[in-house]
């Protein structure tokens, strides 16, 4: 029965395997990974304070909250393959023009635009990705896609953070390592060749229609037990990763080297992180996924403290970070599966971008808050403050579930209101 529903709705018969989606994500995790660790880890260097390395990774985050505004284009206008090619080509050249500019505090302001920027073309990419594999994926493999795609997500920002930071101190001239990279994301479309394009059930030729029928499946979606929960979980601080964004920024206090961190928060943490969005998204199908992203999300925090109370040497560095990188692996795994099942077919960019950009508010505060409280309480009371926030937001999701599994005013299956 429910089969059936999702072939009507623009599912093909022949599902497609979740590993495309790693590689069409990729650039994307390049992007941030690139910002976060490569160019925080320079400025770092270069004396420039926490607090200005922290503003810089936040013009990363930024585009990521507000996308949901411009996702309707992607389920409106052209085709997802489209705006995937126009995107990668932009977001490409966004990486070497950042590459250009010296790292110093007066290029801080140009470099904010820039990056902003960048991640506002790389959203585009994402958006036609998260479309492609909510019609491209069955109920029962919801898990695995999300796992899948989050593993891409996490690899490219190893190879954005990992990789850029190593060539970036070995090539003669930044640019050459951004021209890398942005040739590493040029790359990735060559995942569009094993995909079709889903014929979509929101976009018809009267752009007037188009609106009606993405408006009309964004108020079926709210009307959803599953989408309602899903959007409450947004606002949550539950496994965000916060913390990972500013690990570059906090090795010296654990005295790590410059190519400790290129490895252990770059690259090989990119392909540990990726290896617990594997693990995280093959357990979510096979147990209540609600539930699983809780547990991950403690896990994580259990892991903040042990870090916050581990002696400050490189092996306790290399150890905490990577146990860190796993549960936000697992967590990111867990958000998304529940995401996919949430928001069915139709407009999926804009539906899983709204949750996508509101589960990104709470990393984009956290980025400021564990800025915040290291500054005031060193990087043991930052660790400790996210990790409090943290079991706070689990508590509330427990609470809040506990009331919806008793209300009677939502519907039961959200790919009914989109058939």
């Amino acid at each position: 029965m429910r089969t059936n529903k999702l072939v009507n709705l623009g599912v093909k018969d022949k599902n497609v395997h979740p590993w495309i989606f790693m590689l069409l994500i990729t650039p994307f995790g390049v992007v941030f990974g690139f910002v976060s660790v490569t160019l925080a880890f320079m400025f770092s260097k270069a004396g420039i304070s926490l607090d200005d390395v922290a503003a810089l990774v936040a013009a990363s985050l930024l585009p990521n909250i507000l996308k949901f505004l411009w996702a309707p284009l992607v389920d409106m206008t052209l085709s997802n393959k489209k705006w995937y090619l126009m995107s990668v080509l932009v977001s490409a050249a966004g990486i070497v023009l950042i590459s250009l500019i010296p790292v110093k505090v007066e290029s801080l302001t140009l470099l904010i635009v820039l990056v902003f920027l960048t991640n506002f073309a790389v959203t585009f990419l994402a958006m036609s990705t998260d479309s492609m594999m909510a019609y491209d994926t069955p109920a029962d493999m919801k898990g695995r896609a999300g796992g899948w795609m989050q593993a891409g997500c996490l690899g490219g920002m190893g190879i954005g953070g990992g990789a850029g930071l190593y060539l970036a101190e070995r090539l003669p001239e930044n640019w050459m390592a951004g021209a890398l990279l942005a040739l590493t994301c040029l790359l990735s479309s060559i995942g569009l060749l094993f995909l079709s394009e889903p014929q979509s059930t929101i976009r018809v030729f009267s752009f007037r229609q188009s609106l009606k029928n993405l408006n009309k499946d964004i108020i079926s979606l709210v009307r959803s037990k599953a989408g309602f929960t899903a959007i409450f979980l947004c606002f949550l601080p539950i496994g965000s990763g916060a913390a990972s964004n500013l690990w570059a920024a906090l090795a010296g206090e654990w005295s790590a080297s410059s190519d400790t961190v290129s490895l252990v928060v770059g690259t090989a943490g990119g392909i540990i992180s990726a290896l617990g969005c594997l693990l995280g998204g093959w357990i979510c199908d096979r147990m209540d996924r609600k539930y699983a992203y809780i547990a991950f999300g403690l896990m994580q925090a259990l892991c903040a403290v042990g870090m916050g109370f581990s002696p400050r040497t490189e092996l306790m560095y290399i150890f905490w970070t990577s146990l860190y990188a796993v549960s936000t692996g697992l967590t990111f795994a867990g958000f998304t599966a529940f995401a996919l099942e949430a928001i069915g077919t139709g407009a999926a960019a804009t539906k899983y971008n709204i949750f996508a950009s509101l589960s990104n508010a709470p990393i984009y505060f956290m980025v400021y808050i564990n800025g915040w409280a290291h500054e005031h309480w060193n990087s043991k009371g930052m660790l400790n403050t996210e990790a409090a926030i943290g079991v706070i937001g689990m508590l509330l999701f427990i609470v809040v579930i506990f009331f919806i599994n008793r209300m009677n005013c939502f519907k039961v299956e959200v790919k009914e209101a989109t058939a």
